[in-house]
């Protein structure tokens, strides 16, 4: 099955975190692994704020394994439709529509895709 981890997925990973154990078996390999561009975005972007500049590229060159999805037009389109059907904001509708437009499930800990389509939700451990 071919998957999405989405950002909070990614972060909790990269932080080691408790929930981190629970994604691991999770996580697909990198044949099967989805990396919207998005996704590459908020990562770059988390990563230079939180970490370095160094682990951003890091782990960009990590997602470059994976099979990247760039936003196109189609797919905008269709982000916007879920965006105004689940109340989703705008980087989780062109995640999600990745997800459905690739026809794979997305890897979460975000609470607001929980109850979704084709969502593996993980609750965030304390």
């Amino acid at each position: 099955m071919m998957r999405v981890v989405d950002t909070s997925a990614w972060i909790e990973w990269l932080l080691d975190s408790p929930t981190a154990k629970h994604l691991e078996s999770l996580v697909p390999a990198p044949d099967a692994f989805i990396v919207p561009t998005m996704v590459q975005f908020e990562l770059y972007k988390w990563l230079c704020r939180e970490v370095s500049r160094q682990k951003a590229e890091e782990v960009m060159a990590l997602t470059d394994k994976c099979i990247v999805v760039p936003l196109d037009s189609d797919l905008a389109i269709k982000a916007a439709h879920l965006s105004a059907q689940h109340r989703l904001s705008t980087a989780d509708a062109i995640i999600f529509a990745t997800t459905r437009e690739r026809d794979a499930e997305l890897l979460t800990c975000d609470a607001h895709f929980e109850g979704l389509p084709g969502v593996v939700y993980v609750e965030k451990q304390i």
